[in-house]
């Protein structure tokens, strides 16, 4: 039996798609191979366990009051009860699903090699650089993987002389804009632009999310995602597509209103293809990412050009995502890719801890 600390929650915007992802995680582990022991990090970055299964989708603080729990960032593997700091559980391998800040972006995944215990998903690198679109679009630009153009500014300027970063803005770039925090996901924070009212109140709502914010070109596009799984080798499956149900796949139309649909893209030519996986890959190393990401991308509707969005190294795993559901339409149904992702944490592990660390 393998012991899974399965962690969601988190003090991010994404928090309720975290708890939604874990639920189904949870329910998709073969309790037969399995024993998960579910931890809930309340908004107030508590955390509590463990966490009944049937209440890991509607999480909330106060009915775990008394069940507060820590684990100690040495190595360990174990998890203990803060009133009386006795240990509860001792785990195998981590399974974290905090999308977002505190959880997606290296924060977590660095206590979790203080503790020297594998963990599913990629290391403290790859998470921060995927995490940060400045960054992450920076390091692209440099393998040469095509994007739309791009401006990163500060928050601070939006707050002391908005004129400056305005000015700097609309000189680089054509409108519309889409302006996004640059350290979220799921759509938080993000609007598009289509005129300089527009972007004022779009930088201050971006502003009020994250100390960086980036801006991109609007283009006339189809919305193209493929998920990759491995470490040194990565494995990638068919194309999905999303199809926006408001102007662009925000928050709302993503976990609210349900207005958007995502489909295989079964009707990506040959060569579109064929280059998808190509950058796929070349990203997915570039960014020294591991386990388990999902890799965004742009199909210019009049020029056919394919331009990297972005990439997501803790992918949602809710009813609506799209990552386990690429990897369904190749065959591979959920308890499967659990299980792979399982292994590639455990060999990432051993990988890793190969190599010599003393002089």
């Amino acid at each position: 039996m393998i012991n899974v600390i399965l962690i969601f929650g988190g003090k991010s915007g994404e928090h309720e798609v975290s708890l939604k992802s874990a639920q189904s995680i949870y329910n998709g582990f073969d309790k037969t191979k399995y024993q998960v022991f579910p931890v809930g990090i309340a908004r107030s970055g508590k955390w509590y366990g463990p966490i009944k299964d049937t209440d890991i989708k509607t999480f909330k603080e106060e009915n775990y009051i008394n069940n507060e729990i820590t684990i100690l960032p040495r190595p360990g593997k174990s998890l203990y009860s803060l009133n009386d700091f006795s240990e509860i559980f001792k785990g195998d391998i981590i399974f974290p699903i905090i999308h977002g800040t505190n959880g997606e972006d290296g924060t977590l995944q660095g206590i979790m090699e203080y503790m020297e215990i594998p963990y599913v998903g990629s290391g403290v690198c790859g998470s921060a650089v995927g995490m940060d679109k400045i960054i992450m679009k920076d390091i692209l630009q440099s393998h040469s993987v095509p994007q739309v153009k791009y401006l990163g500014i500060n928050s601070k300027d939006v707050f002391t002389d908005i004129e400056k970063p305005l000015m700097k803005i609309i000189e680089n770039l054509n409108f519309p804009l889409f302006i996004k925090p640059a350290n979220l996901g799921s759509s938080v924070g993000i609007n598009k632009a289509k005129n300089r009212d527009d972007l004022i109140q779009a930088l201050k709502i971006a502003a009020d999310y994250d100390r960086r914010i980036i801006i991109e070109e609007g283009k006339n596009v189809r919305e193209i995602e493929i998920s990759a799984l491995g470490n040194e080798e990565v494995k990638l499956s068919s194309c999905g597509e999303v199809i926006p149900g408001s102007e662009f796949y925000d928050y709302e139309s993503k976990y609210i209103n349900d207005t958007s649909v995502t489909k295989i893209a079964d009707d990506l030519s040959e060569d579109i293809l064929k280059e998808i996986k190509r950058l796929s890959e070349v990203s997915f190393k570039a960014l020294d990412l591991s386990g388990f990401t999902r890799i965004d991308f742009f199909i210019d509707k009049e020029t056919n050009e394919i331009l990297l969005n972005e990439v997501n190294t803790l992918p949602g795993f809710t009813a609506i995502s799209m990552y386990p559901k690429l990897w369904e339409n190749e065959g591979i149904e959920l308890k499967e890719l659990l299980d792979e992702l399982i292994t590639l944490g455990f060999e990432r592990f051993k990988e890793k801890n190969r190599y010599k660390r003393d002089i």
